[in-house]
């Protein structure tokens, strides 16, 4: 008898949504996984539902993980989300899959200010339209030298988005405004894969950390890539999946 696939959860980055997945779920072994990628609060078909906070997050989240288990994988703001999913509820989720992710920001002075940051940043969403933060989102050197066409992909996911639903995401589960997990990774007990892209140096020297602090985890590093692993090297995700 063949074997039932396991659910895939995929958590997407902030201004993006489920479909910024497509091009993973394409590499993967669709024998062994069946992929659920959600628009998170705030995004795409979900822009509308409030309130937008962690915790309603996860409550969406871990409807969609019962009864469980399922392999989670989350991609900048979904790997913060997938953090709280899996401490909130470790019983539903066999693996996790860290793509270019944080536990949070630790020194309160600096998430002050990242906070600050992140309300202005939303104060201005909600003046311009979904075309002009689209293009303002992308300077960030975060996403320098995308090639061209994982721009114009990454480009149309965030025209699914609106102005509103995403400044409230920003002021609601921001990186300003999350209580930072360190203390907590070494709870997680699961099997984790932690991604970060070789360009991208910032988070390669988070993903050290995260690698470090959780107890059953390891890494792998992306040559010649940057921070939007989902979109600059899909394959090397969906290897990075069907590894565990």
């Amino acid at each position: 008898m063949a074997s039932v696939p396991e659910p895939l959860l995929l958590l997407h980055g902030f201004t993006q949504t489920g479909r910024g997945w497509d091009e993973v779920a394409r590499h993967l072994a669709l024998q062994r996984y069946r992929p659920l990628a959600p628009d998170l609060r705030g995004h795409g078909s979900a822009a509308a539902r409030r309130p937008i906070d962690m915790a309603s997050c996860v409550a969406d989240l871990a409807a969609l993980a019962e009864p469980g288990p399922v392999t989670l994988a989350g991609y900048s703001m979904g790997g913060r989300v997938a953090l709280h999913l899996a401490l909130a509820h470790p019983e539903r989720v066999s693996r996790l899959v860290l793509v270019s992710t944080t536990a949070g920001i630790e020194p309160a002075a600096e998430r002050a200010a990242r906070r600050e940051r992140d309300e202005a940043l939303a104060a201005w969403m909600q003046e311009h339209a979904i075309d002009e933060i689209a293009d303002r989102w992308s300077t960030q050197p975060l996403f320098a030298d995308q090639a061209a066409s994982v721009a114009a992909v990454a480009r149309a996911d965030r025209l699914r988005n609106d102005p509103a639903g995403l400044a409230a995401s920003l002021r609601g589960i921001g990186t300003g405004v999350m209580v930072p997990l360190w203390e907590r990774l070494g709870e997680l007990t699961m099997a984790v894969t932690v991604l970060a892209g070789e360009r991208d140096a910032k988070f390669v020297a988070i993903a050290e950390r995260l690698t470090d602090e959780l107890p059953n985890a390891n890494l792998t590093i992306v040559p010649g890539a940057g921070h939007a692993l989902t979109l600059e090297a899909p394959r090397a995700v969906a290897e990075a999946i069907d590894a565990g």
